[in-house]
């Protein structure tokens, strides 16, 4: 007799004491077939709770049997509260649970099955049926006998239950008499989890768009050999998401091309809102079919003429019904990525269930619109875990990336694209749609192309929002911010479609540098990194100017595409102001516009517009009435004032010689006023024509088909290069690449050169754009400001030691959540913008930033 034991789930064994319960497990133990934790005994529970296995209260006066009694209800009662609530924590880890107790009254077992389904996780019986004389002669063995009168009992409740138990819903009950003759078959492995091996494609709702398919297997290496199947040279398989039928043109032989690749193991399919239904049609249900399920029906009709309708249905029927609700993909036998239709929740995963395929092929809806749309709710905001998951089901214009879940249904079907996403290799391979097969009806990409630059609705942001990122969850906005950012947006930036993104504050060095008379040093921003196991880093040089961001279009066109309206492009400040007049504005982007077109530049990269983030200069650009009440001003009295009291203080001391240590003090003062207004000015010159502007890029945001977040900062920075090469206006950045002591040293004397001479100083970051320890987000960036220019930040006399003492104890921890935050706004925003999301997803996140630098911080961090 064969007994195939589940993955996971709970197994209870039934039968009166002495049935063998204990000793078939311990045999199975001893095969291997199962592991000692796997096993929950009733006995080892009272022991553990009451220190006793077994009370005989029996052959006892009554009052000491009636206590006895009570003292053996008491310690089960406990023992089998614990061994629940053991049992639960074992299903929500989904393990499998062989519980050892009697289980003779229906009441016991209800119990479990209800366990079962509560946490969506099978449970079967093993029936141990021993007749009287057997149970009553091994009790004379035990060490511990139960006594013949309750053996017998116990055997009368088994014979009345023992007939119910194939009726009480468990995924299968086996019935034992000879434990011997038992064979125990045990799956060790979840069916639902497949090896990714060489790689396996992920392929997005295909709708019967077979040509499409074809050619998108063939862009992905898949060759075709002689009995037409298509296998990658390199072992690779693909999987499909669901919905590979109905609405397009093909699903018939969408649906033979599957069923033969899965069945020859070289695919992968899993359950569909679109493959039930048609599933349950074949079964013979009554089932309406709408929604272009109607046309596979057609496609059958017309099958039927030609060929045998019956035989083909018999085939499709159970391949469609096995389809699983979702597969895990694992490296090495560890969970990564999940593979689901429309949506999964964190506890579902691993488990199958009629709920659980519920969920997976519809979503999670509640209810339907006016027009009989489902109204879907966002699943994605509960996902908590570190593993991928990989859905369809909901077209979107691109993969839309979201609290590490990936939406790869493209619409291929209305016109888009289909999609396969590419594991381990994390890369997106598209093919175009040859037409829109739905014929423009109800086509949700023409809808949400349409609705794009629909002004967002404020009234959901003034009470306060969240905005889910994908590097570090949801952020949440405080309603004083946001009322704060909104009254900005409202009354001074450039109009909403051109405010894409707003670049992140920067924080200081964590800790202050600890070398006599440095506030900030390179040294704490390389150990920084360091620590978190970044030891490739990049020192750029800070340029004194005003951030500005570039929004460029390729021609005027294309500024109507994506901003609604004929333009070159924008540029603006990181308040969201624009940055120049609207003359000079329209002729630097005349003649960047020019530029970039003579260098062929918009082609070359197959780009309709270019997103830059940089520097422009000279500060006064923007900064004339700060310059003039802040820093000329207060040089100017600084300098009279102290050249004054020196003159007094010279002319007193011949006559005091307890005044030369005031008149040292004063001469030091006198030389940091200098210092303060040689500072500002170096930044400051007058501007007659264009090309005493200059722009300085760092960050190569994005283009119209990718952002380059992927990229090195020396990437950027090459780039840069380029764009200095085309037109004066762009101005190159110096940097250098910290990876070894000597080339520490190196960038630590360069700081030290150009901020002796008065320049800012300069930024370090990790090589790569987007950098993590442990799978958190460390700091972008970190400015490293030098000790001449610290004078305008933190007054010309901070370097005295009691000024500097003090500012030593300074705390940048709020400036890092910041820049955390607003870095992960920003990336989101455009991530957003490319994929062609809405302007209300895309500017949630540029007020967010916004929002966030109202939260009060120390100016000068």
């Amino acid at each position: 007799m064969e007994i195939t034991l589940p993955y996971a789930g709970i197994v209870l064994l039934v039968g009166p004491s002495n049935s063998g319960k204990s000793s078939f497990l311990k045999q199975q133990i001893e095969k291997g077939k199962i592991l000692p934790s796997e096993v929950i005994s009733s006995d080892d529970y009272r022991i553990r709770v009451g220190d006793v296995e077994f009370i005989d209260w029996s052959h006892r006066w009554k009052d000491v049997s009636e206590s006895l009694f009570d003292e053996y209800q008491r310690i089960s009662q406990e023992a089998f509260s614990l061994m629940e609530a053991t049992i639960e924590a074992r299903c929500r880890l989904n393990k499998m649970t062989i519980v050892d107790a009697t289980h003779l009254y229906a009441d016991d077992r209800k119990r479990y099955i209800e366990l079962g389904k509560k946490h969506h996780v099978p449970v079967m019986t093993l029936v141990l049926d021993v007749e009287q004389e057997e149970l009553l002669e091994r009790d004379k063995l035990r060490k511990n006998p139960r006594g013949s009168k309750r053996i017998k009992q116990q055997y009368q409740v088994f014979k009345r239950e023992k007939r119910f138990i194939k009726k009480e819903g468990y995924l299968a009950s086996y019935f034992i008499s000879d434990v011997s003759e038992v064979e125990v078959i045990r799956k060790t492995q979840n069916p639902l989890h497949l090896e990714v091996g060489n790689g396996i494609d992920i392929i997005g709702d295909i709708h019967g768009c077979y040509d499409e398919m074809i050619e998108l297997l063939e862009r992905l290496g898949y060759e075709k050999d002689h009995q037409n199947l298509y296998i990658h040279p390199e072992g690779r398989r693909f999987l499909s998401l669901g919905d590979i039928m109905s609405r397009g043109p093909e699903s018939l032989k969408t649906m033979e091309f599957f069923m033969r690749h899965v069945n020859e193991n070289l695919a992968y399919m899993i359950d569909s809102n679109h493959g039930w239904k048609i599933a349950r049609w074949l079964e013979g249900k009554n089932v309406t079919l709408n929604h272009g399920d109607e046309l596979v029906e057609e496609e059958l009709a017309r099958y039927g003429e030609t060929g045998d309708i019956t035989q083909l249905k018999q085939e499709l029927k159970p391949f469609l019904l096995r389809a699983p609700s979702h597969y895990i993909l694992t490296k090495n036998n560890v969970p990564t990525l999940v593979c689901t239709h429309a949506g999964i929740k964190d506890d579902f995963i691993g488990k199958q269930s009629y709920d659980i395929s519920d969920f997976c092929r519809y979503g999670d809806n509640e209810g339907l619109d006016e027009t009989g749309k489902p109204i879907r709710k966002d699943w994605t905001i509960h996902h908590k875990t570190s593993t991928l998951i990989v859905w369809g089901h909901d077209p979107k214009p691109k993969p839309l990336v979201v609290n590490n879940t990936i939406n790869i249904d493209q619409g291929v079907v209305f016109g888009g694209e289909l999609t396969a996403f590419r594991y381990p290799e994390q890369e997106f391979v598209a093919v175009q749609a040859k037409q829109d097969y739905s014929g423009g009806h109800n086509n949700p990409l023409i809808e949400l192309k349409k609705k794009r630059l629909n002004p967002p609705n404020i009234a959901k942001f003034i009470d306060g929002f969240s905005v889910l990122t994908e590097h570090i969850g949801s952020i949440k906005i405080p309603k004083e911010y946001a009322l704060a950012s909104v009254d900005t947006l409202s009354h001074f930036t450039v109009p909403i479609e051109e405010l894409v993104y707003i670049p992140p504050t920067m924080s200081p060095t964590p800790k202050p540098s600890s070398i006599e008379g440095y506030l900030e040093h390179p040294r704490e921003a390389i150990e920084y990194y360091r620590s978190l196991g970044i030891n490739r880093m990049v020192a750029e040089k800070k340029h004194m100017g005003s951030r500005g961001i570039l929004y460029l279009f390729k021609d005027k066109e294309a500024g109507r595409k994506f901003v609604g309206r004929e333009t070159l492009g924008v540029i603006y400040t990181r308040t969201g102001r624009r940055f120049f007049d609207i003359e000079i504005e329209g002729e630097i982007l005349s003649r960047i516009n020019q530029s970039l077109t003579a260098n062929d530049y918009f082609n070359k990269y197959e780009t309709e517009f270019l997103l830059v983030d940089a520097e422009i200069m000279p500060w006064n650009l923007k900064a004339k009435e700060l310059i003039s009440s802040q820093y000329a001003h207060v040089a100017e009295n600084a300098f009279l004032d102290r050249s004054l009291l020196k003159n007094k203080l010279e002319g007193a001391a011949y006559n005091n010689e307890n005044l030369n240590a005031w008149l040292k003090e004063y001469d030091e003062m006198l030389v940091n006023s200098q210092v303060f207004k040689d500072v500002f000015q170096k930044y400051c010159w007058e501007i007659n024509d264009l090309d005493q502007i200059q722009i300085a890029p760092f960050h190569i945001l994005a283009h119209s088909n990718e952002t380059f977040f992927d990229k090195p900062h020396t990437w950027h920075m090459e780039l840069n290069k380029e764009f200095a090469e085309m037109d004066k206006l762009f101005v190159e950045t110096e940097y250098m690449v910290i990876d070894d002591p000597a080339s520490e040293e190196e960038v630590i004397r360069w700081w030290d050169e150009i901020t002796s001479d008065g320049h800012e100083g300069i930024v370090i970051k990790p090589e790569t754009f987007i950098a993590k320890s442990k799978g958190r987000l460390i700091q972008p960036a970190i400015k490293v400001r030098g000790r001449k220019y610290l004078n305008i930040i933190y007054g010309m006399d901070y370097l005295q030691p009691g000024n500097l003492t003090r500012l030593k104890q300074r705390n940048v921890g709020k400036k890092q959540k910041l820049a955390l935050k607003e870095f992960s706004l920003g990336v989101e925003g455009i991530q957003r913008l490319v994929n062609g999301e809405s302007t209300e997803r895309v500017h949630e996140c540029v007020l967010g930033t916004l929002a966030m630098e109202s939260d009060p911080v120390d100016p000068r961090l």
